[in-house]
């Protein structure tokens, strides 16, 4: 097994181009062709975590957190970021960071959360825009079935909680071909009519590659005529935070009680309680207060996150309800999803969670 085959296998799941313009996702010590056999999976790099994967011999570590997330100019290992890179390279350790492309999946780091309160009709809370394309083709109508599931099992095809969406036309081509040629079908030097399917769907911009890959092997014209739009659409698969609805509306204070059990915190930070009962519920896993106007304005009557500033609270004003889990308790469920992407694919691959506790926070109670 080679690092780039488990780092490949994270970044199908979550692109790194879904990272956030000041993040530091990927390899982040390491040479992707590095032949390794086992691996260790955290929240955060620690120098505890590195001397476990030395004393384990883990040749890679997966984190949430990225180790190096502001520039450094020296390496003396004056500070704890400095003695983990020191060390990590010193033992041949490398370290992988899957941080906020894992936020921004519909499936990643909230999903995991809204899941364990068993929030249904859940959609992205602030999706992304630009981020979608649209493919046009145009192939014989007996291919057009083979064409278009091709290009769905890339991953096209997706519009919210529908898959293998398409719109399709009949319509005739033609083509000359010349000497330098092998049509599938027509003659050399002859004017060629042929019945044909327009086969239009969208896919998000990190499949492209895939889905043109697709394209042209299932396509039968060694010449494949096809159009790509970008599109100013919001991708709802794709953003900050999720929101959705309880199976049944809940006290307040009760669903601070539920929440609190799940993430197995000793505080939550909240905002006054509502009169009402909760029944829609905003998250976001990490530094999520910057959506706080958004879960308000899509009606939701809690919003739990972490790192809500003091005065932040004061947004709730009898909107809404604004629970504090803590920064940790709140992405700490990434490892076990990041464990089963990767062992889905490499069920035999030597792969553990970390349980060390990184947490750098502690209450006095």
């Amino acid at each position: 097994m080679k690092i780039r085959d488990i780092t490949n296998c994270i970044e199908e799941f979550a692109p790194l181009m879904l990272q956030e313009s000041y993040d530091n996702s990927g390899l982040i010590i390491g040479e992707k062709n590095t032949e390794i056999s086992k691996a260790l999976i955290c929240l955060d790099v620690t120098e505890e975590i590195i001397d476990e994967a030395i004393a384990e011999n883990f040749q890679l570590v997966i984190s949430h957190h990225p180790v190096i997330f502001k520039g450094l100019k020296k390496i003396n290992g004056k500070n704890a970021v400095e003695r983990i890179i020191v060390k990590a390279i010193k033992n041949d350790i490398a370290i992988y960071a899957v941080h906020t492309n894992a936020d921004n999946i519909i499936d990643g780091v909230n999903a995991v959360i809204s899941k364990k309160l068993d929030l249904k009709n859940t959609s992205v809370l602030l999706p992304r825009k630009y981020l979608l394309k649209k493919i046009v083709t145009f192939c014989p109508v007996e291919y057009a079935d083979k064409v278009r599931n091709a290009l769905f099992e890339a991953g096209a095809g997706f519009i919210g909680n529908y898959d293998s969406c398409s719109f399709n036309a009949k319509g005739t081509g033609s083509f000359k071909a010349n000497e330098m040629t092998n049509p599938h079908v027509g003659e050399i030097n002859e004017l060629h009519y042929e019945d044909e399917i327009r086969i239009e769907t969208i896919y998000p911009v990190y499949k492209e590659q895939k889905i043109l890959k697709n394209l042209f092997t299932a396509h039968p014209y060694e010449e494949v005529a096809y159009d790509i739009y970008t599109l100013d659409n919001e991708f709802n698969r794709v953003g900050a935070g999720i929101i959705g609805e309880l199976q049944q509306p809940i006290d307040g204070l009760e669903l601070l009680k539920k929440i609190k059990k799940i993430v197995k915190t000793d505080c939550i930070k909240h905002s006054d309680l509502l009169s009402k009962k909760i029944k829609k519920v905003a998250l976001c896993g990490g530094s999520g207060s910057f959506l706080i106007s958004n879960a308000i304005n899509a009606g939701a009557d809690i919003f739990i996150t972490a790192d809500v500033k003091y005065h932040e609270f004061f947004e709730a004003d009898n909107k809404i309800l604004i629970a504090d889990i803590g920064h940790f308790e709140s992405e700490q469920f990434i490892k076990e999803l990041i464990y089963a992407v990767i062992i889905k694919k490499f069920p035999n691959f030597a792969l553990r969670i970390s349980e060390k506790n990184t947490n750098s926070i502690n209450y006095l109670l």
